[in-house]
């Protein structure tokens, strides 16, 4: 089965701006960084899409020899859907959609074994960190506070099989100071500096 990685990067620069009471600006942008950087290696040998509007980001990709898709102006939503449609009209018949701020990623394969949709949820059980989906299907996304149950109904409502995983490693994404401090005592941001 053809399978493609769509991951949405903002701007390095302007990442994690919730992080300001903890982070500098120059932190924010390593670590924002380093955990797209995780994210495209939990991918392993899979088709990477980027999706970004920023000129370094793009470098960044590109340097990677990773597939990007432009998408300034589209906010979220509609740059993940272009993301979706580039990684589609490569040949994709199935797509993962990742967020870059996942500091636990290790690998997507094991979402593959699950038909239809498949949702894993931050470990708040609010918004999306990663989404599998058929493409040709018309899946809307919305993302933003909520996302979890906007796109759990998005898949009923194309009347396609869906399923929720609670992924230890996929479920834990990088919005507010707490969140830096990994499970079993590891600091995301020492993992950084080193």
């Amino acid at each position: 089965m053809n399978v493609s990685v769509v991951i949405p990067v903002k701007a390095f620069t302007a990442a994690k701006l919730r992080l300001s009471p903890a982070l500098t600006p120059r932190q924010r942008e390593a670590l924002a960084k380093h955990m797209a950087q995780n994210v495209v290696d939990a991918a392993g040998p899979l088709p990477v899409v980027i999706v970004c509007d920023d000129a370094a980001v793009r470098t960044w990709a590109s340097q990677q020899d990773l597939t990007v898709c432009w998408s300034p102006g589209l906010g979220l939503d509609g740059a993940v859907e272009a993301g979706v449609a580039l990684a589609e009209s490569n040949g994709a018949e199935r797509i993962i959609v990742a967020h870059s701020d996942l500091p636990l990623a290790a690998n997507f394969e094991h979402l593959l074994s699950i038909d239809g949709v498949v949702i894993v949820p931050d470990r708040r059980l609010d918004g999306t960190n990663v989404i599998v989906i058929p493409p040709s299907q018309g899946f809307r996304f919305a993302y933003g506070p909520g996302s979890f149950g906007r796109h759990h109904q998005e898949a009923i409502r194309l009347g396609l099989e869906v399923s929720v995983l609670n992924d230890e490693h996929l479920n834990w994404d990088v919005d507010i100071p707490d969140d830096l401090h990994l499970p079993g005592g590891r600091s995301l941001l020492e993992e950084v500096r080193n």
